[in-house]
């Protein structure tokens, strides 16, 4: 396997409240890592850094073993992709032209997007579930339908490492689960997929490795059996947890 994303040293701030402290962390090709932590712990915060869109206090990030300096922006967005928590929509669009969005990177300066595009983007909303619906207006969308176009537009960018904040959101439990598959598909074909999560149960069922925040500058990264722990997340979540074992998988429950 080869390293896609790696943290050496990695110190993340907000002003004077710190997420993580001297951290280091690998993301490898055809590895699914989930990103855990409570509210406000800095999950999005630290994923930004992570994708190049802020400077970290200390330490540095390495995109396929190179420091975000040594990009071409162009490059470095077919090299990465990063779901945004929120869609802001400020003027209509079809569904169609928002999931061409993430063929821009493939595109020259003043290219305009070929039959192939039209063809990835297409095939992008299939797999979401979302094809037929070209010409909707994306205004006219619910959330998870929103959610979904946005997904799709990720996946239009055919990157080698995508970078998702909570890509669950507004979804119901069909589609939750159907992202996951697909996305578990993708990291088993050799691409590499760091998303952050909410459910401590999903984490364990799809992540080989999880990223958890306490809140209080502490990072632990490893693979899941070793992070998702009763002592951890009690101590990250401020609650305790019990975990059961069914049909051989290890779940956990507030008490």
């Amino acid at each position: 396997m080869s390293r896609l994303l790696a943290a050496e040293k990695l110190t993340v701030a907000l002003g004077q409240r710190v997420f993580c402290r001297e951290f280091d962390f690998c993301l490898e090709a055809g590895q699914m890592m989930a990103m855990l932590g409570p509210n406000g712990a800095g999950k999005t915060t630290l994923l930004h850094t992570l994708a190049g869109l802020r400077p970290a206090q200390s330490g540095q990030i390495l995109l396929e073993g190179r420091a975000y300096a040594h990009w071409a922006g162009d490059a470095a967005a077919r090299s990465r992709a990063l779901l945004l928590q929120q869609q802001p929509d400020h003027f209509a669009s079809t569904v169609l032209e928002t999931t061409l969005v993430g063929r821009h990177p493939h595109l020259g300066r003043w290219g305009w997007e070929g039959p192939a595009d039209l063809k990835i983007a297409r095939s992008a909303l299939a797999s979401l579930g979302m094809e037929g619906t070209d010409e909707r207006d994306i205004l006219s969308l619910s959330g998870g339908e929103r959610q979904r176009v946005a997904l799709a537009a990720v996946l239009a960018q055919q990157p080698r490492l995508f970078l998702l904040d909570e890509p669950l959101n507004h979804l119901d439990l069909r589609y939750q689960v159907a992202v996951l598959d697909l996305f578990r598909q993708l990291a088993d074909q050799g691409r590499g997929v760091l998303l952050v999560l909410h459910d401590i149960n999903l984490a364990a069922r799809y992540a080989d490795q999880v990223l958890l925040l306490d809140g209080h500058g502490g990072a632990v990264c490893g693979p899941v059996d070793e992070v998702l722990r009763g002592d951890r997340l009690r101590h990250a979540f401020g609650h305790p947890l019990r975990s059961f074992t069914v049909d051989g998988r290890t779940v956990f429950l507030p008490e």
